[in-house]
């Protein structure tokens, strides 16, 4: 019990940071689009990568290297860019909130929620690098008890901000709010591109 809620205080406290896969799951609550398709990517991808790094840090650690990482930055850089060029492109247009979901591609929600979860070199340094630096040390029985609380972690969280965003949605059916909503993401994200240039460069 002691390694279980260790596991998901340590897992939560690292994925309460807002970044750039938060805001995406947020957004797709405000909008309701595929909202339980995307928690449940976003989660079961936490889950496998706490368990990889748990059971082969050492083996990472010895591989993952400075061009690994500055490939990962470039991918990243890349989707952020083209992600904040399509919003730039749609940003007057007119949103529809009762919008079939039907309507919405699948393969392109579960494409850009691969990518906010893959590309993403943050999601690695927390899950895979952190938390199996963290465990190391822990006997065999005690990292699967860290591991299933850390992802338990990731679960409750992805679904609670995923589903709070679609209650939430209905303070959000106004033009101008939405546009204002919009906005902030293209800046939150800039903010990311800028980041993510500087560790490139430094």
């Amino acid at each position: 019990m002691e390694y279980l809620l260790l596991g998901f205080l340590t897992s939560l406290s690292l994925i309460l940071a807002i970044g750039a896969q938060n805001i995406f799951v947020i957004e797709q609550g405000l909008k309701k689009q595929y909202i339980f398709t995307v928690c449940l990517i976003c989660s079961v991808s936490d889950g496998l990568l706490i368990f990889l790094g748990l059971f082969l840090f050492h083996y990472f650690n010895q591989y993952f290297n400075s061009t690994v990482e500055l490939i990962f930055n470039i991918l990243l850089l890349i989707f952020l860019i083209h992600f904040i060029y399509s919003k730039i492109k749609s940003r007057n247009n007119k949103t529809d909130f009762n919008q079939s979901i039907e309507e919405i591609s699948f393969k392109s929600i579960v494409l850009k929620t691969l990518g906010f979860t893959y590309l993403n070199p943050h999601v690695y340094s927390d899950t895979v690098f952190f938390l199996g630096n963290f465990s190391k040390n822990f006997l065999i029985l005690e990292k699967i008890k860290f591991g299933v609380g850390a992802s338990l972690a990731s679960f409750l969280f992805f679904f609670l901000i995923g589903y709070m965003a679609k209650y939430f949605s209905k303070y959000a059916h106004n033009e101008r709010i939405w546009r204002y909503i919009n906005y902030s993401i293209i800046i939150f994200m800039s903010i990311l591109v800028l980041i993510v240039i500087k560790g490139i460069i430094l």
